[in-house]
């Protein structure tokens, strides 16, 4: 199913004044490929803020090691204490299970951990308005009888989004015909979505292959977040969950930092 950006309108009304500056809904664009993460960290939430569409890659490996089950939730008053918070994951094929084949092992138990773990890390936050608006989203989730650990995953994350205003379009890897090698398929999708540029995170970069997007006319944009460590909010960017720093400064300071953020890559591009 694919949302549009009026189903992923803004519900928190403090982020609508950055979100004003984004080219929702027009064509082209950039175009970020990422596989559904919980409760994703400030790079992943960055690269996704940043691309006029998401593309959610449900349909590769799943990955034990990795973060679609499993976040890392930061203290507020201290973030050098971390502890994961995830999901008990039940793989029906074995290893070569996918992503959107996943199911919850343990949902009653995963739903009363993720209500009570957040809460405390983030519930006397002066910001937790907005961090409750995520979590809603996901207990509803859970709520609706969901045994999908990709749902959830995939619900997380666009409630993040939202509550940071934006609008962009999504869609599931798994619902549009593609070629089968790993960098063809991502020119694919891009090309099936109608983007003109490629949002390429540091993972990515190190393996992909440039050449099928060429042949598509489709620039890839590499997409990095601040590597600053006396910048607390960047510091934990490529470690901890964005919760942190949505409870740390607000969807309002948050959202303006990453609207600064894709203005910043929106200049490399143009250059």
């Amino acid at each position: 199913m694919t949302l549009t950006s009026g189903s992923c309108a803004p519900a928190s009304t403090a982020a609508s004044s950055a979100a004003d500056t984004r080219r929702f809904g027009a064509s082209g664009g950039l175009c970020a490929i990422h596989q559904p993460n919980l409760f994703p960290r400030l790079s992943t939430l960055a690269k996704l803020y940043a691309a006029d569409r998401w593309i959610v890659l449900d349909d590769v490996q799943f990955a034990r090691r990795d973060y679609q089950h499993r976040a890392r939730l930061a203290a507020l008053d201290n973030p050098d204490r971390q502890q994961w918070l995830t999901l008990p994951s039940h793989l029906p094929y074995g290893r070569p299970t996918l992503i959107n084949q996943v199911r919850l092992a343990e949902p009653r138990r995963s739903r009363r951990v993720v209500s009570l773990l957040i809460r405390q890390y983030y519930g006397h936050s002066r910001h937790w308005a907005a961090v409750r608006e995520v979590l809603d989203a996901v207990l509803d989730e859970f709520g609706g009888g969901a045994g999908s650990v990709c749902d959830l995953a995939k619900t997380s994350s666009l409630a993040m989004l939202t509550v940071l205003g934006w609008g962009g379009e999504v869609s599931d890897s798994s619902s549009i015909p593609t070629s089968r090698g790993r960098s063809e398929r991502l020119a694919d999708l891009a090309m099936a979505t109608g983007s003109s540029v490629y949002l390429c995170g540091a993972g990515g970069l190190r393996y992909l292959d440039h050449r099928p997007f060429a042949a598509h006319g489709i620039p890839v944009l590499p997409f990095h977040t601040p590597v600053d460590v006396d910048d607390r909010l960047w510091h934990w960017a490529r470690r901890a969950s964005a919760l942190w720093a949505l409870s740390e400064i607000g969807p309002t300071s948050l959202a303006l930092r990453l609207a600064a953020e894709r203005e910043a890559h929106l200049l490399k591009e143009r250059a």
